[in-house]
């Protein structure tokens, strides 16, 4: 319990939008078939968790990492296909990346934008930096960019950074790719892509670096297989990444993450299997959510589907889901494009039958 005196130190010195905000919550999932997070549900095959122990075996946590990561660097840069003059950054995550180029862009007068509804770290995160942050809504009925409001917007507001998720996050939709790219032409700032659900589609935009100057690649391989390593990844011009290097905490990548995650990029093929495996369930679980009554699923291109429930029903949905020990990601009250919708991970072949199973009861109330 805080007394008076701390609580007028809490106020006097915490700034007042810190106060104002809670911090990220991440639920108790323990016992639950857990939905809610868009991870990829696959363990390791057995053979290849041994042989990734006895890596971990020669592996001294008494020093500190490298710095650069250069063995985990090149092995992405194979795995990318990245092309001469384009350099990476890597992060506790793309949430370290997006703080980072925060940091280095931050100044008076300085904004983020992006659009919305979309991935909640990029307010945050501009909160964080002391930056405004501007968030365009996108249209109503597909979720798709407004071009001529976010054009506006950045001739309004002259962003710093703007980000834009591909596929989108929590809509799972891709945006048009020549619209991003009239948006990248008319930024004055940087545009960074943010392509955390890369392995669930076949659209990118790194073949599009070097072409325009402003433009960055973010991705994460927690999507991938990874989440528990928190590696991100920030790919673009090399004298772009030298600026936001700057910023950088030392030894912000394990030695245990540079390890792991250059061990499982020699092994992409496992990977590749499990994100087509989550691919065909994507498809399934889609067509088997349409089949429901009174249940709208939006089409995805990553792993998870966003899925509107009957007016005012989100609540009571969600929570019959917990009770039958499912966990999935409620969204309305989030955004007032996502009334009455939860979001759905796309698990195994049987999580999605018993998600399936515990909706069909509800669905036929409708």
């Amino acid at each position: 319990m805080l007394t008076k005196g701390l609580q007028d130190r809490i106020d006097e010195w915490v700034r007042p939008e810190i106060r104002a905000i809670a911090a990220y919550h991440v639920p108790d999932a323990a016992g639950l078939i857990k939905l809610d997070a868009m991870e990829n549900p696959y363990t390791w095959p057995e053979e290849l968790r041994t042989e990734w122990l006895e890596r971990l075996r020669s592996v001294d946590v008494n020093r500190y990492p490298h710095p650069q990561a250069p063995a985990l660097r090149e092995r992405l840069r194979e795995s990318l296909g990245l092309g001469d003059g384009m350099e990476l950054l890597l992060g506790n995550g793309s949430d370290e990346l997006i703080q980072m180029i925060a940091m280095t862009l931050s100044g008076p007068g300085r904004c983020i934008l992006s659009v919305e509804p979309g991935f909640v770290m990029y307010r945050m995160i501009a909160l964080f930096a002391g930056m405004e942050y501007h968030g365009v809504p996108l249209r109503a009925d597909d979720f798709g960019l407004d071009l001529p409001a976010l054009l506006e917007a950045v001739e309004r507001y002259e962003p710093a950074e703007g980000f834009l998720a591909y596929p989108n996050n929590p809509t799972g939709n891709l945006f048009d790719a020549n619209e991003i790219e009239q948006v990248i032409q008319a930024a004055p700032g940087l545009v960074i892509v943010d392509e955390a659900y890369a392995p669930f589609t076949d659209h990118s935009f790194l073949d599009r670096l070097g072409r325009y100057d402003n433009l960055l690649v973010m991705r994460t391989l927690s999507k991938m297989g990874l989440a528990g390593l928190r590696l991100g990844l920030l790919a673009g011009p090399a004298p772009w990444i030298e600026q936001l290097d700057k910023t950088r905490l030392p030894y912000n990548i394990n030695v245990l993450t540079q390890v792991s995650a250059e061990f499982a990029l020699r092994h992409q093929g496992v990977f590749d299997q499990q994100t087509q495996a989550i691919r065909q369930s994507r498809e399934t679980l889609f067509s088997a959510l349409k089949a429901l009554p009174g249940l709208t699923p939006f089409p995805s291109q990553a792993n998870f589907i966003l899925m509107r429930t009957p007016a005012g029903r989100a609540d009571e949905i969600f929570a019959g889901l917990k009770e039958q020990g499912i966990l999935v990601k409620k969204l309305h009250g989030s955004h007032p494009l996502l009334a009455d919708t939860l979001r759905l991970t796309v698990g195994r072949p049987e999580e999605n039958a018993a998600l399936l199973a515990a909706l069909r009861p509800t669905s036929r109330r409708f």
